[in-house]
């Protein structure tokens, strides 16, 4: 079974996740050529607080560019 991973921050609005999971079944289904019901995706959410970029939490990189725009 052709699986999809995706990873990134929390989506709250489940019918969101409805049209994200849509969609890639869509992509896949398009160039892989199968049957729709042997895709698998999975939605890894993960809190921004468990993720760094360049060394540094998301959560922290927020903040930072929250407290620069409020300068501006």
């Amino acid at each position: 079974m052709p699986t999809a991973t995706v990873e990134g921050p929390p989506i709250d609005d489940l019918e969101r996740k409805r049209e994200l999971t849509k969609a890639v079944t869509d992509a896949m289904e398009k160039y892989y050529g199968l049957p729709r019901d042997v895709y698998v995706v999975v939605i890894k959410e993960n809190q921004p607080q468990n993720v760094s970029t360049a060394g540094e939490l998301i959560v922290d990189r927020i903040a930072r560019m929250r407290a620069a725009a409020e300068k501006d």
